[in-house]
């Protein structure tokens, strides 16, 4: 199963860093995502976008809103001002992330 089936995302930016919240849609179903999404899944999701000599990802858990927030720092190369890149809000992490086979 995909993580599309149990959660939807959000994303945001800071500077170079991206943020991925992953919200359940189901408040029964946050214990599996909290066991599942490890930061070392995500960390490996993402291996060719990450510097593997950057800061590692963090991940927060936010159980009141049955949430995870996942810390990508370094992974906009240079952020919105600075990137050619054409997602440099990184809009696109968050469907990304969600096509993770659970």
């Amino acid at each position: 199963m995909k993580l599309r089936e149990l959660a939807h995302s959000r994303t945001g930016d800071k500077g170079d860093t991206s943020n991925i919240s992953v919200i359940a849609f189901r408040a029964e179903d946050f214990p599996q995502l909290c066991e599942w999404l490890t930061v070392e899944r995500v960390t490996a999701h993402f291996a060719e976008l990450l510097d593997p000599q950057g800061p590692a990802v963090r991940r927060y858990e936010l159980p009141n809103v049955h949430a995870l927030n996942f810390v990508l720092p370094g992974i906009l190369r240079g952020g919105v001002t600075r990137s050619l890149a054409l997602d440099a809000h990184g809009k696109a992490l968050g469907a990304a992330l969600l096509d993770l086979e659970l």
